[in-house]
């Protein structure tokens, strides 16, 4: 069963990190994008690609290994875009020209995003760069996350409202999160750059990406938590 071979390799990847001590606060990783040693430098290096230079409207995920670059983006003059945990509350939009100084680094945390940002819908959005977190990664494009879907939902939510101005999915990991195969369904998102502390690499994936959300993946319970699914489900009727 794939989702049998996926629960496995998260769960290598997660004893790995925590048995060599390569994972950071908050411990333990298991469950979580764990967050790693040399986060930091990971953003710095995908701070430096092209992609990231142009962009001026970047998704991010909320989880801790991201934190860096969220605070970076931020003092680099990006508008940040962030659900909410669970989606329940939408996205958060964070702009840093309303944001003072020193109050970026709290912004770039979650509960900080919730005070300096504002409820944006995504219809509004124009994104250019898509950060997701990842458990484990291939240079092929492969992706796996924590195993809720979550960054699926969004990335689906964002596709079918039109709030993409280029798609260039990203993410930064530790080099020992970087695998040889993932098992990919047609609902799971490829990346395009993955950013180590050393490294950037190009997946140029053949990946497809999904269009849209796939409903048929969904349970009704899950989709009235979510105002948004909600809201698309009516529109879509």
């Amino acid at each position: 069963m794939e989702n049998d071979r996926k629960k496995r390799v998260r769960e290598n990847i997660w004893s790995l990190m925590e048995e060599n001590n390569l994972a950071r606060f908050p411990r333990p990783v298991f469950g979580r994008v764990p967050n790693f040693v040399g986060a930091r430098e990971a953003a710095l290096t995908i701070s430096e690609s092209p992609e990231y230079l142009e962009a001026e409207c970047i998704f991010t995920n909320p989880d801790a290994p991201q934190q860096p670059f969220r605070k970076n983006a931020l003092k680099d003059g990006k508008t940040l875009i962030l659900a909410t945990p669970g989606i329940r509350e939408g996205f958060l939009e964070l702009d840093p020209s309303t944001i003072g100084k020193k109050a970026l680094r709290t912004a770039s945390t979650i509960k900080g995003s919730f005070k300096e940002g504002n409820p944006v819908h995504p219809s509004e959005l124009q994104i250019d760069l898509f950060m997701a977190g990842s458990v484990g990664v291939t240079t092929t494009g492969g992706r796996l996350g924590k195993g809720k879907g979550y960054t699926d939902l969004e990335y689906g939510l964002l596709k079918d409202y039109d709030a993409f101005s280029r798609e260039c999915i990203v993410t930064t990991v530790h080099e020992v999160q970087i695998l040889e195969n993932i098992p990919m369904g047609p609902h799971d998102l490829p990346v395009d750059i993955i950013a180590t502390p050393r490294r950037i690499i190009r997946t140029d994936t053949t990946f497809p990406r999904p269009d849209g959300i796939r409903w048929e993946l969904l349970s009704e319970k899950r989709i009235n938590r979510i105002p948004l699914l909600q809201e698309l489900k009516d529109q879509e009727a």
